[in-house]
């Protein structure tokens, strides 16, 4: 037999010996990297190589379905449509009142189910799938619209109406003049026109607010500067430019409210002007017609006559002030503060304010020291009869009589007071009551304590209630 054929030295990455010189954390593989077999491969380093790339994706059929429909409902399809790739819950068909489940009629086809693998790329790629045929198809609908209206305008004889038409709308595109477009800007400047803060350059005229955009400080002075304040926008300073503003704006607004008579300012100009005097003098009748009625109602005051308003309007001055730490004006006379309540106010013919007086706790009225909030003022004679009162009440008109003589009265009036009992008898009871020197050492003898027991009173004793009626009787 031949010599067999040398066998080629197999020099892949698998077939080569560990290296004990590379980490575990690196050699060893994964508890999740595993082959759908569950053998571990000879290359120990596979899990840290370059994976094998995913075949290549293709996009699926949108909308397709496999072949003609079923003609009778089956087991476990849609109970909806009746299709068999999906459930009711995930079913896009219209929902129906009585679902193919019931019906049996109306069954669709199966969908096309694939098995689309898409790469990290392609799940995240928005136009993946993107088919041009579609907008190609649009486009096509919207010529043949465009083409038919043409047709239609030139049967009708309005091809220059319509050119006129298309015109105009590019003049609103491209000028502020139109409202339509939303990026309109009609309330910039015009570059043309020289920016108002350098008009007048005097540090003692009006001032331009870089916030605002608008000058401060108009009536400073006269000049033309102090007089340019803007509105909304930017407002010309010679000629008709405001007046021209305001008749463009009336005409916008007829159009945004939809009135009947839509008005266009560069089409039929006299008409917007005659429409818009017409309004404003309408407005000026019904206004001053509404003055004339609230004259006729309520009167007129031709001057006004109120002269401390004056004094109190506020003026400029150049008198100097100093203030103190409280923010008051040094020298200045102290003001009371007033409250929101009426003060000063005398009812009744009182002198003063209920609240001026106060006696035991009660507030009254000073001048006739009444405590009765409403009563009516009795002055002095008010004043006399509350003095007396208290005299009465403290008991300071009762004469006072010395002790010396207040007892003597009494022994004078006890000796004689008839059936009354004399000292001597008294005297006698009480020292028969009281105990003698002798019985409280001697001790009790037993004739006492032969009396004490017959006249003590058992509590017990059965015959003592009947004792003691006994000698009720």
């Amino acid at each position: 037999m031949p010599p067999a054929q040398p066998r080629k030295p197999d020099v892949s990455a698998a077939a080569k010996e560990r290296n004990e010189y590379i980490p575990s954390f690196i050699s060893k593989k994964p508890f999740y990297a595993i082959d759908d077999t569950g053998e571990d491969n000879n290359d120990y380093l596979e899990h840290q190589r370059l994976q094998k790339q995913e075949q290549d994706s293709k996009w699926y059929d949108r909308g397709k379905r496999t072949g003609p429909a079923a003609t009778k409902y089956r087991k476990g399809a849609c109970e909806n449509c009746g299709a068999m790739t999906h459930k009711k819950k995930d079913c896009l068909s219209r929902p129906r009142k009585a679902g193919a489940k019931w019906t049996g009629k109306g069954i669709e086809a199966d969908e096309v189910v694939q098995d689309v693998q898409l790469g990290w790329d392609a799940k995240r790629d928005r136009w993946n799938g993107y088919d041009a045929s579609d907008f190609t198809q649009r486009i096509e609908e919207f010529n043949e619209l465009e083409e038919i209206r043409k047709q239609a305008k030139a049967e009708k004889g309005d091809k220059d109406s319509d050119e006129e038409g298309d015109e105009g709308d590019k003049y609103d595109a491209e000028t502020d003049m139109g409202r339509k477009q939303a990026t309109s800007t009609r309330n910039l400047r015009l570059r043309e026109d020289t920016a108002k803060y350098l008009l007048n350059l005097d540090l003692d005229s009006a001032k331009y607010d870089p916030k605002t955009r608008s000058m401060v400080d108009s009536g400073a002075t006269a000049d033309n500067a102090a007089a340019l304040v803007a509105e909304e926008g930017f407002m010309k300073a010679s000629g008709d430019a405001a007046e021209f503003e305001r008749a463009q704006r009336y005409a916008w607004e007829t159009q945004e409210r939809g009135d009947k008579n839509k008005l266009h300012l560069q089409a039929n100009p006299t008409s917007g002007e005659m429409m818009r005097k017409k309004e404003l003098r309408e407005a000026e009748e019904k206004k001053a017609a509404q003055k004339k009625a609230l004259q006729e109602k309520y009167g007129v005051q031709e001057k006004f006559h109120d002269e401390a308003l004056k004094k109190i309007a506020v003026t400029e001055n150049e008198r100097y002030v100093e203030y103190d730490e409280r923010g008051l004006i040094k020298g200045a006379p102290k003001v009371k503060a007033r409250s929101k309540y009426a003060e000063d106010v005398l009812i009744n013919n009182h002198t003063s304010v209920w609240g001026s007086w106060w006696s035991n706790f009660k507030w009254g009225y000073a001048c006739c020291h009444s405590t009765v909030k409403n009563s009516y003022c009795t002055g002095e004679a008010g004043k006399e009869a509350f003095e007396a009162e208290q005299r009465m009440r403290s008991g300071a008109d009762v004469e006072v009589v010395p002790k010396a003589v207040a007892w003597k009265e009494e022994e004078a009036l006890q000796e004689h007071v008839p059936n009354a009992v004399s000292r001597d008898d008294k005297a006698s009871r009480d020292a028969a009551r009281k105990r003698t020197l002798q019985e409280m050492t001697n001790g009790v003898t037993e004739d006492e304590m032969e009396e004490y027991r017959k006249k003590r009173q058992m509590a017990a004793d059965p015959m003592a209630s009947f004792m003691h009626s006994k000698e009720a009787v």
